[in-house]
């Protein structure tokens, strides 16, 4: 099924062949200085989009061979969506995808100046551009995929917290959280503060599930990202993905994350209808899925597993 056709390393699912190498211990190093060390890595592989190359997690502990590629949804970012490509770091991913969803300025070619791939989704709506980005990734089969918005609000150097987990096989779903970061006043409107905190407080008690933010910076293994099946065109696409990741028996972890004030106006949070048009639609799919959740449970976990399969014997194969 095309949900399970994608790659997936880590949990020891490698066996002899690239398998997990021990390395030295790095208790002394600080957290910073981990992150500008991963930051300055560099790939000895040819980092063109068909070699796929790889980056070796050297700093935790034991290495891991693993491959990311970032989505980036983009409507109107011109202004932003050059800074956002430039700043995430080279040696961490091996494809930076925009999405240009039917942008009326010059953000395609800014996305493709600063080195991105760059697809266009002609149907409105951060969903429908996610989804877009999800059908590309299914030919590259990565590992890892990091959704990431094109506003400059966050920021895209701390994207090493979200796949650190992920890459030394400790986690399957990485959220950054604002409320847990650094949130620059005045960043996170208090709409959206409150919203997230009714959205969070309603998936604890619903699916006990404990998450602080709906934060769209995100990282995701590939495989586990397919067996979502992945539904909702428009606002409610974050909180489908938690929801989902929480009913699937994903191993969740949420990083924190800075915030700051994005660049130009948010077309969301920064408006009356964008307000209520986001809030409807999150409660309106909380209601849904809390509806519907016993079948999708058994359903998702079982998807999981079969991808979980499909991987190994791919391994064992190979």
């Amino acid at each position: 099924m095309s949900w399970c056709n994608a790659g997936g390393h880590g949990e020891g699912e490698r066996g002899g062949k690239g398998a997990w190498e021990k390395l030295p211990p790095t208790s002394a190093l600080a957290h910073q200085s981990r992150q500008d060390a991963i930051a300055g890595l560099r790939c000895n592989a040819d980092r063109s989009p068909s070699s796929q190359g790889r980056i070796v997690y050297s700093l935790l502990g034991c290495s891991n061979i693993v491959t990311t590629l970032v989505i980036i949804p983009a409507f109107n970012e011109a202004r932003a969506i050059g800074q956002v490509v430039g700043d995430i770091p080279e040696a961490l991913v091996d494809e930076i995808v925009v999405v240009n969803n039917v942008s009326t300025d010059e953000t395609e070619d800014n996305a493709r100046a600063a080195g991105a791939t760059v697809l266009t989704e002609e149907r409105q709506g951060y969903g429908y551009a996610c989804l877009r980005g999800i059908e590309y990734a299914k030919a590259r089969q990565p590992d890892v995929v990091v959704f990431l918005d094109g506003d400059y609000s966050d920021h895209p150097e701390e994207m090493t917290r979200l796949v650190e987990p992920i890459a030394a096989g400790e986690a399957d779903f990485v959220v950054g959280s604002r409320i847990r970061g650094d949130a620059e006043p005045g960043a996170l409107l208090p709409q959206a503060q409150v919203g997230n905190r009714l959205a969070c407080t309603l998936m604890q008690q619903i699916w006990g599930a404990t998450y602080t933010d709906l934060g769209p910076f995100r990282a995701i293994r590939f495989r586990d990202l397919l067996a979502m099946d992945m539904q909702d065109k428009t606002f409610g696409w974050t909180i489908e993905m938690q929801i989902k990741a929480a009913e699937a028996g994903l191993r969740i972890q949420e990083a924190p994350v800075s915030y700051r004030k994005r660049v130009g106006v948010s077309k969301i949070t920064g408006t009356i209808k964008g307000t209520v048009q986001a809030s409807s639609k999150i409660l309106w799919t909380i209601g849904r899925m809390a509806w519907t959740r016993a079948e999708r449970t058994a359903r998702l976990r079982a998807r999981r597993e079969q991808c979980r399969k499909t991987v190994r014997a791919g391994y064992e194969n190979g």
